[in-house]
C-alpha cells in the first residue's frame, strides 16, 4: 500500500482497496480497508466472517458514502422525497436478516480470526518438510488474515499434474480448488480486450500450479492430517510415474 497511496498522491488519484478477503489484516500495523478514500468488504460464507452473502464498502468520505447509499438502494435520493431516484441504481442492500448475522458474527470476529491462524499454522507445521510444494510466505510488514490455504506445486508442475492433484484429492472426498484463475485469461475480458491478450508469464505460471486446500475456523487437527497425508501420498505417486512431469524434473536433478 506505501507505493500505491504515493503514487496516488502524485497523480492526485483515488484509492480504492480491494480488501475482500482480507478482512483483520495489518499492514505496518494499520487494518486493511482503511488506507484509501474507500474498501469493499465482501461477507460471503467462505469468508473470515459472513452475511451467507453479501459485502460492505467503508469510508471516511461523505460523498462517497452518500454515492454508495443512492446506488446500493435503487439510485433513490436519500435527502429527499421518497421513491425519488436521481441515478441508475441497483437493489445492493443487504436484508435484515444478513445484517443480524453479520453483527453477530462480528462479536466473534477475533475468535474467528485466531481460529484460521490456528487451522494455518497446522498446516504449515504438516507440510513444512514436504517436497514439491511451496507453502504460502510471511511477509515482515504484513499480519495476515487467513481466508484460504494456498499452495503451489513447484518445479516444472504444469495446470494438468494440478488438475491431477485436484481429481485425486476429490476422489478421495477432499474438496479442493485451482485458486485462482488470472483475470486476464477470463473470457469476457478477452472479448474486450483492445488489441490481444496481454503477456503476463509469472501470472500465468502461477495460476497454473496453485491449489487451494480445505480451509474454515472449526477444521480439526484430524482434517488437516487426512488431507495432508492424501496430498504427500499423491504427490508421491506422480513422482514415481515416469511420464509425470514431477518424475522428469526429479530425474533431470539427479
Amino acid at each position: 500500500m506505501a507505493p500505491i497511496l504515493e503514487i496516488a498522491r502524485e497523480f492526485n488519484l483515488r484509492v480504492f482497496e480491494d480488501a475482500c478477503e482480507a478482512l483483520g489484516s495489518r499492514y505496518r500495523g494499520q487494518l486493511a480497508g482503511t488506507f484509501g478514500d474507500a474498501a469493499a468488504f465482501a461477507f460471503y460464507p467462505n469468508k473470515q466472517m459472513t452475511t451467507a452473502e453479501g459485502g460492505m464498502i467503508v469510508t471516511n468520505d461523505a460523498q462517497i458514502a452518500t454515492l454508495c447509499r443512492s446506488l446500493r438502494n435503487q439510485g433513490r435520493d436519500d435527502r429527499s422525497a421518497w421513491l425519488r431516484h436521481i441515478a441508475l441504481g441497483y437493489n445492493y442492500r443487504l436484508s435484515d436478516l444478513h445484517c443480524a448475522l453479520g453483527l453477530a458474527q462480528l462479536k466473534r470476529i477475533g475468535e474467528l480470526l485466531s481460529s484460521r491462524a490456528r487451522v494455518a499454522a497446522e498446516y504449515s507445521r504438516a507440510f513444512a518438510q514436504t517436497p514439491g510444494i511451496t507453502l504460502p510466505q510471511e511477509f515482515p510488514e504484513a499480519t495476515r488474515s487467513w481466508f484460504v490455504y494456498v499452495i503451489q506445486l513447484q518445479g516444472t508442475s504444469t495446470a494438468r499434474q494440478r488438475d491431477s492433484l485436484i481429481a485425486g484429492l476429490r476422489a478421495r472426498g477432499i474438496a479442493c480448488q485451482a485458486y485462482f484463475p488470472p483475470i486476464h485469461r477470463q473470457p469476457y475480458f478477452k472479448e474486450i480486450a483492445l488489441s490481444r491478450t496481454p503477456s503476463l508469464p509469472q501470472t500465468d505460471l502461477a495460476a497454473e500450479r496453485c491449489l487451494a486446500l480445505p480451509f474454515f475456523s472449526k477444521m480439526t487437527s484430524e482434517q488437516i492430517t487426512e488431507v495432508c497425508a492424501a496430498v504427500r501420498e499423491l504427490l508421491s505417486e506422480s513422482a514415481d510415474d515416469p511420464g509425470s512431469p514431477q518424475s522428469q524434473l526429479s530425474a533431470s536433478a539427479g
